[in-house]
């Protein structure tokens, strides 16, 4: 019967340990990372402040010279003022300062200042700037390269700052001598000025030579136009007046017919319309009796006769109601009524004939006018086809004459501007040797030399850190190993009788780890528990006693079994003898009930290795060893193997495949140059099912403040005899 034929319910096998996605600070692991590394560090940083020390004595003393220039901005001004050079405008403020900035820093500007100073081939230039004098040969090339190494030196060891919001500029020269550096600050500020001045005065000549000559031949081409415009004018006919035409776009002269035309015109429109207004007034009164037209009742002339024909009414009808109507004053009166109703009657008639002779005037008039509108129509037109000619001449003429007028205007303001230049720079401060030296400055080196020791001193210390696996705390498990921690056993003197008393501080750790191997799988606690670990003498033999101890005290049947047969100790540690073992009983040398030994002082059975095998690989492997674990989960609750290391050997990986769960060890603190790791890498690589790590030899009074709960105090809260009986 084999182990894979046991109805337990089946372990997760370990992971590879997955990296952390988020980022943890841990104030104790740093501090305890620091302090494993304070040697280290220490050196460290010592060698940088050492080393600053030694550079900052060996540098020799520099001095920066610092002259300032203020640069004022104008505007781009080729045709409209006195400045010809094209400069920046107010919109693009930072791109001018920075030109000027170019400039400064320019090869140009670096030959005018060699030159001023007459540094070209200059010892004493060279020493102050610590470069060797370029060997001069009696040729071009060897002059060429002194220059390029004195050009070089101006250019490297000058500084232009441009603060921002503010136009003045700072031109520092570094050197070691103060002198050499001042002077050459303030060469370069007044080589900047000139080189500008004399940039502006270049380009002013050269405006006004260019006008000159853009001015001449806009000459002759203006009086060309105008002569083609008189001539073709004369042989058209055409005679223009000195008013603009109202007909024409461009505002050209207009003909003495074409203004004929537009008067004629306006006077037909105006005879139209006096046509109209008379004729729609006649309309009006055509038809309506004499008496109702409105002009016969409004004038004064009708209405005084109708005030005496009233009169006389009014005078009739009384003379009528006093006598016949044959009376004389009776007949006299009607006559008179009579002559008053003819004077109305003719006046009327006057006044509506006068309207209808004032609608047949207005209509003549305009009949006239528009005949002679008709007639000059004609003409114009003709001339019109004429004047296309003469349209394109005399706009060529006014563009020539407008080019030729503004050119003559800028070339008169430029040659009475020629001798006057406006600078718009201007030096605020002039360099001035410096006192003190600039640098070197020790309290600035040892700054830091300071800040790179520390940075190496990380560095190194992360390296170190990232190629040890050593596990110092119980922390440090999971980080590192990438398995859970399953307990942490403190460091004490004799572990074995610690491990005996269940409220010794190795007791109660292990009994922490029992409690944990409790709940390590579904089902519970595993039937075949395998102990290993990566390299002899981690403590793995004493865990696995313990660990059985501590199942026992459960009241569970519990055999511990000794697998290491190349170098037992079990027996030893638990004082049983060891001429039967596992390695007579895998020989089928001897029967598992006669190798078994019952120790009632233990309280579960032991299983010892057994006399030494010559193939103990090819033991553990067999048929054997899965009868003999077959058995042993027949007849126990627990079985606890205690595996040899798995380093070297190929007897740990094998039987962590047969077992159902695996318990690795691993000591506190031992460096085992990724013996840890590798050893897991083995486990994994044979598909055992990893519970955890049990974390040995812990040493607490190294615990840092994070691992106070590790202390030993913690668990002497009882006196020896009162937790021996509780134990009990």
């Amino acid at each position: 019967m084999s182990l894979a034929s046991v109805p337990v319910a089946p372990l997760p096998r370990a992971a590879e340990p997955a990296p952390d996605a988020t980022l943890r600070f841990d104030l104790t692991a740093l501090l305890a990372m620091l302090g494993r590394n304070r040697l280290l560090i220490a050196a460290t940083l010592a060698t940088a402040l050492l080393g600053g020390l030694i550079v900052t004595l060996l540098i020799s003393p520099r001095y920066v010279a610092t002259a300032s220039i203020q640069i004022d901005q104008e505007a781009d001004r080729v045709l409209e003022g006195t400045e010809v050079q094209p400069q920046a405008g107010y919109a693009d403020a930072e791109r001018f300062l920075q030109t000027q900035a170019d400039v400064l820093r320019s090869r140009a500007l670096a030959i005018r200042v060699a030159e001023r100073l007459k540094l070209f081939g200059d010892a004493a230039f060279f020493r102050a700037m610590e470069a060797p004098l370029p060997q001069e040969a009696p040729t071009a090339a060897g002059t060429a390269r002194s220059r390029e190494a004195t050009l070089r030196l101006l250019q490297e060891h000058l500084a232009v700052e441009l603060p921002r919001n503010s136009r003045v500029a700072r031109l520092a020269f570094e050197s070691t001598d103060a002198e050499i550096a001042a002077r050459v600050a303030n060469a370069y500020a007044g080589e900047f000025i000139e080189a500008n001045l004399q940039r502006k005065f270049d380009s002013s000549a050269y405006a006004r030579e260019f006008l000159s000559r853009q001015l001449a031949a806009a000459k002759l081409r203006l009086e060309e136009s105008e002569r083609a415009l008189t001539r073709y004018a004369r042989a058209a006919r055409l005679i223009r007046t000195a008013d603009a035409d109202e007909g024409s776009p461009s505002g050209m002269p207009g003909s003495v017919t074409a203004a004929s035309l537009v008067q004629l015109n306006a006077a037909a429109n105006d005879a139209r319309a006096a046509r109209i207004e008379a004729e729609q007034k006649w309309r009006s009164i055509a038809q309506v009796p004499v008496l109702n037209i409105p002009e016969v009742l409004g004038n004064q002339a009708v209405e005084r006769l109708l005030e005496q024909r009233a009169a006389g009414a009014a005078e009739l009808q009384r003379e009528r109601a006093r006598h016949l109507s044959g009376h004389p004053g009776v007949r006299q009166l009607e006559a008179q009524q009579a002559e008053l109703d003819r004077q109305v009657s003719t006046l009327a008639t006057a006044i509506r004939s006068s309207i209808h002779d004032q609608y047949r005037d207005a209509l003549g008039r305009e009949r006239a006018l528009a005949e002679q509108v008709d007639a000059l129509k004609g003409a114009t037109l003709a001339e019109q086809d004429r004047s296309v000619r003469y349209a394109i001449l005399a706009r060529e003429a006014d563009t020539n004459r407008t080019l030729y007028d503004g050119l003559l205007q800028r070339y008169k303001e430029l040659s009475a501007a020629a001798g006057i230049n406006a600078n718009n720079l201007s030096i605020v401060d002039v360099a001035e040797p410096p006192l003190a030296p600039s640098s070197p400055k020790l309290a600035l080196n040892l700054v830091a030399a300071l800040a790179l020791g520390l940075i190496l001193a990380g560095a190194a210390v992360l390296v170190r850190e990232q190629f040890d696996d050593a596990v110092r705390a119980p922390d440090e498990v999971e980080g590192k190993l990438g398995l859970p921690l399953l307990g942490a056993i403190p460091l004490v003197q004799d572990i074995a009788a610690e491990a005996a008393r269940p409220r010794s501080p190795a007791g109660e750790a292990y009994n922490a780890l029992r409690s944990a191997l409790l709940h390590a799988s579904p089902h519970g606690l595993p039937r075949t528990l395998l102990v290993t670990s990566s390299q002899p003498g981690e403590g793995k033999s004493t865990s696995s006693y313990a660990i059985a101890a501590g199942l026992a005290r459960l009241g569970k049947r519990v055999v511990l079994v000794d697998l290491d047969l190349r170098r037992p100790s079990l027996h030893r540690m638990l004082d049983l003898p060891n001429g039967c073992g596992v390695s007579d009983v895998l020989a089928r040398e001897a029967r598992l009930e006669s190798a078994l030994q019952h120790a009632q002082a233990l309280g579960f059975a032991v299983l010892t290795a057994g006399p030494a095998a010559p193939n103990p690989a090819e033991l553990l492997g067999s048929a054997s060893m899965a009868e003999m674990m077959a058995t042993l989960v027949e007849r126990f609750e627990a079985i606890v193997l205690d595996a040899p290391p798995v380093l070297g050997l190929a007897d740990a990986p094998t039987l962590a495949a047969q077992a159902e769960a695996t318990v690795f060890v691993v000591e506190a603190g031992r460096r085992g140059r990724g013996a840890t790791k590798a050893a897991l890498r083995r486990l994994r690589a044979e598909r055992a099912a990893i519970l955890g790590v049990v974390l040995t030899k812990f040493d607490l009074r190294k615990a840092g403040a994070g691992q106070r709960y590790y202390r030993s105090g913690y668990y002497n809260y009882g006196e020896p005899d009162t937790l021996r009986q509780a134990a009990e």
